[in-house]
């Protein structure tokens, strides 16, 4: 299907800009499906000829709510309407990472624990790197169970530098 990430189709797309580079965004009518660091030509598949729309609603939220963030401000009080496609198991992990607030790291197993039904470290972790929203859906803020920081999607040094400026890292 063109113009489609895993089934649902996608009505709009822009690029926001960030102080870790451009992050690419796609919504379906239903809210955010994605939100990537350097994806425009990475997912030119799922993007397709979606238009280039700024102002669609859901992408709108993204920008204003990375712009609090970027300003040191609580975004969470910034409601973006999220349309996550993936496997239950996936969609479990992603809520829960939406429960760590700014500032805080959880380890991957305390995310399991947390999805619960026998969830495992290992599976919370695939399940974090195919996270959808960056960012957003903090996937950034899990750690090992030693706090080491361990695979993310935008590369080792976008996660330090996010929890940096979170105030979990000292720069």
């Amino acid at each position: 299907m063109k113009n489609s990430l895993h089934g649902a189709r996608i009505v709009a797309v822009a690029e926001i800009q960030t102080p870790l580079g451009p992050m690419t965004a796609l919504a379906t009518e239903h809210g955010l499906a994605a939100l990537w660091f350097d994806a425009r030509e990475r997912f030119a598949a799922a993007i397709g000829d979606a238009p280039d729309d700024p102002d669609h609603p859901a992408i709108a939220a993204a920008r204003r709510w990375l712009s609090a963030y970027w300003a040191g401000e609580d975004p969470r009080a910034i409601p973006v309407p999220l349309d996550l496609h993936g496997t239950a198991f996936q969609r479990a992990v992603w809520q829960q990472l939406l429960t760590i607030p700014p500032g805080h790291t959880r380890s991957y197993g305390a995310v399991a624990a947390g999805v619960g039904g026998g969830a495992v470290a290992r599976a919370t972790g695939a399940a974090c790197g195919a996270n959808p929203v960056g960012v957003i859906v903090p996937c950034h803020r899990v750690v090992g169970a030693n706090g080491s920081l361990t695979g993310f999607a935008a590369g080792l040094p976008r996660k330090t530098a996010l929890l940096q400026h979170e105030g979990v890292l000292l720069a």
